[in-house]
């Protein structure tokens, strides 16, 4: 007997495959989850190859322990992408499949339990025929448990028992007669918070602009990528709404993957999405993101292998989801920072998912009031098709004006502002007060001050195991590291010169909400960042709250700046913007711009008008004056303009190596080192490598940091040397890690 052996993916950061003998009595899958010996432990990996012969030398294989029969093999599409990602991003395949999979398939002593589901029974054509005349007159336990099965699509055996007590023997008999069958298992029922409705929404009437965007999506043929490029509060959330029904209508199979950037937005988009899709069965629409508990989100990635999932709902993690009928990609503020992985597999989910509707021939709808500038590009030069939503849905709804308070000028004139708020904005958020009307203040900086020092002798409280101020946490009466997680009481006295009055300086969130309680009397204000939501659910509670108008002045993060529909918000302060303006990253000014739009974005929503107060002390900077003016377009082409005369993406393409150390000396020791080694590599002599030098904050948790910046204006150049580099880095010593990320965000 021909003997068979298996290569196999681990979670190793090794780029290769291991063979292992297979002698299961099973025929081998390719995309099987198999447990297989590696090292001394036991480990599931994912088979990609079945061959007949080995390299390896008999006396070394090991066998394949066992294989998980409960779960469907993955799809060639689905390594395709998994390997695709691990070639791009530099890493070895087992470190993109195995993590992309729920916890509870990474673990075979939990597979006999993932898939103990409980039997379905669904009632068929010839029982609902035959069933009512074959049950006795006064058997009602058995009618009633014919009914429950006439009612439901199916009906799992616990309840039937709790209808009738002999429903299993009865079921065996109903089975013999060919009335029943056993139904698939269905792994999207669990509870989402979100009640199912009962009937579909009434739809809105769409704009003409909104119109013809879903007619161009639904008419789409293979693959299509899109730019919907609309105005905050323009309805893109409609357009995708529609431009989904139009997909399922046409074909009833069909998964759709819809991406939002942060948690957060999950339950507002998953409600919208259930309202308007009330005839899938509920569980039919699931969510994927780190915020589920493992048990639910194994439910809901395997509701979406299973192609019993139609919408998949979720944040980056969920592109590469396991979806063997995707028809169409949504990805929801496409710009934003939060699609790019920062740990790991440092990979980019929006532009996965443009090469996942390319692979697959589906479209791909990427929207944003303010685009990455690497995706208007593409829209540019024509690759994307451009739709624009120039006005916002709702007819009386129009942009928020926008103002700008000199701060310089407020000083000249003697006007002082109160614990960082200008007069004017703080007239102007009485007034919204007086009026009944909501306001929200945005500052990016949450505790409540970032600054504790003395100013007899200068000293600053800092944290022990970084390099970086430890920020004044006021409530908590505590000093946290923003870093590393350090925590320490406030001293009562400076440690250094025993001078008692220390004080805070500069402002974050917890301040403003403080001062604003003060001036604004009778004002209720509710505070929202990553410190008031730590607990689970609680950051929906308190959206609510906005929401059904308990609240006057909302002050927040980013966490409040985009995606939320807030109807009665007509005034937005902004507070502390100029920071961006002097950042070393050369992208700084673009994340700001759409910052600020989208925060602006949150005025003016339903109907009333809408104000926007920025604070800067540089009123006539190009990027105050183009967000003055509203016009993304004239911003985005100046600074395309900018980096096309810098070299800068995405007119080049970089990847930057980093490395960290028990000293800052070793770090950049085996950056240099490896400089030296990248020189003689094939491609490097297309690509620029710049010295090393430190991160800004340069040690995290007693562990130093650097970094080196590779550029080349070829992208094929760099991959090539950047394959040829791995081997090279991982025979270098002296330092605890270091990666490679390829199309780094931060610089």
């Amino acid at each position: 007997m021909t003997e068979v052996f298996v290569r196999v993916a681990v979670d190793q950061p090794l780029a290769v495959l291991f063979d292992y003998r297979y002698a299961l009595p099973d025929a081998p899958v390719v995309g099987t989850l198999v447990q297989v010996p590696f090292g001394r432990r036991d480990v599931v990996g994912l088979i990609c190859e079945i061959a007949y012969s080995s390299d390896v030398p008999a006396a070394k294989l090991r066998n394949v322990t066992s294989i998980c029969n409960g779960c469907a093999p993955l799809s060639e599409a689905w390594i395709a992408l998994a390997s695709f990602a691990a070639d791009y991003y530099q890493r070895g395949l087992g470190e993109v499949a195995l993590p992309a999979l729920p916890q509870a398939l990474r673990d075979a002593s939990r597979w006999d339990r993932l898939f103990a589901v409980e039997p379905r029974y669904r009632l068929l054509d010839q029982g609902r025929a035959h069933l009512p005349d074959a049950l006795p007159a006064r058997a009602s336990a058995l009618r009633r448990l014919a009914d429950a099965l006439a009612e439901a699509p199916s009906l799992g055996l616990s309840d039937a028992r709790a209808l009738h007590p002999k429903a299993s023997a009865t079921f065996e008999d109903w089975l013999s007669r060919g009335w029943i069958d056993l139904a698939a298992p269905d792994f999207t029922e669990t509870d989402t918070g979100t009640p199912a409705p009962t009937a579909t929404a009434t739809l809105p009437v769409l704009t003409a602009e909104q119109r013809d965007a879903v007619d161009a999506i639904a008419q789409a043929q293979g693959f299509a990528p899109f730019l919907l490029h609309g105005v905050t509060g323009s309805g893109k959330t409609e357009v995708y709404l529609h431009a989904l029904a139009a997909l399922l209508a046409e074909r009833p199979d069909a998964q759709a993957l819809v991406l939002v950037p942060e948690i957060n937005l999950t339950p507002q988009f998953e409600a919208a999405f259930r309202a308007r899709f009330a005839a899938l069965a509920h569980g039919s629409i699931v969510t994927m993101h780190s915020g589920l508990a493992e048990g639910e989100r194994a439910r809901h990635w395997l509701a979406a292998h299973t192609g019993s999932a139609r919408i998949v709902l979720g944040t980056r993690l969920a592109i590469l989801a396991s979806m063997p009928k995707l028809a169409m990609i949504v990805v929801d503020e496409e710009h934003d920072p939060a699609y790019k992985q920062q740990e790991g597999l440092r990979y980019s989910a929006r532009d996965l998912a443009v090469y996942r509707a390319k692979q697959l021939g589906i479209p791909a709808v990427l929207g944003s009031a303010t685009p990455s500038l690497e995706t208007w590009w593409q829209a540019e030069q024509g690759r994307y098709t451009r739709l624009t939503l120039t006005r916002r849905a709702v007819a009386e709804a129009a942009l928020p004006t926008v103002k700008l308070i000199d701060l310089e000028e407020e000083r000249r004139r003697g006007r002082a502002s109160v614990e960082g708020l200008a007069g004017p904005l703080i007239a102007a958020l009485k007034t919204r007060v007086e009026r009944g009307e909501q306001s929200l203040v945005f500052l990016n900086r949450r505790g409540y001050a970032p600054i504790l020092s003395c100013d007899a002798c200068g000293w600053v409280a800092g944290c022990p195991r970084c390099s970086a101020y430890a920020v004044l946490h006021k409530p908590e009466r505590a000093l946290r590291c923003h870093h590393c997680g350090w925590e320490s009481r406030i001293p009562k006295s400076c440690p250094e010169c025993g001078n008692i009055d220390i004080a805070p300086m500069g402002r974050g969130t917890q301040r403003v909400e403080e001062t604003l309680a003060n001036v604004v009397p009778g004002a209720r204000v509710l505070r929202i960042d990553a410190d008031s939501t730590r607990r689970k659910g609680s950051a929906q509670a308190l959206f609510s709250d906005v929401h059904a108008g308990e609240v006057d002045i909302l002050v927040g993060t980013q966490m409040i700046a985009k995606g939320h529909d807030f109807r009665r918000v007509t005034l937005v302060g902004v507070l502390n913007a100029d920071t961006a303006l002097f950042s070393h990253d050369f992208r700084a000014s673009e994340r700001l711009f759409a910052q600020l739009t989208q925060v602006s974005g949150r005025a003016g929503r339903a109907g009333l008008p809408g104000e926007v107060m920025i604070q800067t002390r540089y009123p006539r900077h190009a990027l105050y004056q183009a967000l003055s003016r509203q016009d993304y377009v004239g911003f985005a082409n100046s600074t395309l303009s900018e980096r096309r005369d810098a070299c800068l993406p995405p007119f080049v393409y970089q990847a930057m190596l980093r490395a960290e150390g028990r000293t800052l000396e070793a770090a950049l020791g085996f950056l240099a080192e490896a400089a030296a080694a990248f020189a003689p590599l094939p491609g490097a002599e297309r690509v620029t490598v710049y010295d090393a030098v430190p991160l800004t904050i340069v040690k995290v948790f007693n562990v130093h940091r650097a970094q080196l910046l590779l550029e080349s204006g070829s992208r094929a150049a760099l991959q090539t040397a950047l394959h040829a580099w791995q081997p090279v880095l991982r025979s270098l010593r002296g330092v605890l890690r270091w990666n490679v990320e390829v199309d780094p965000l931060d610089v």
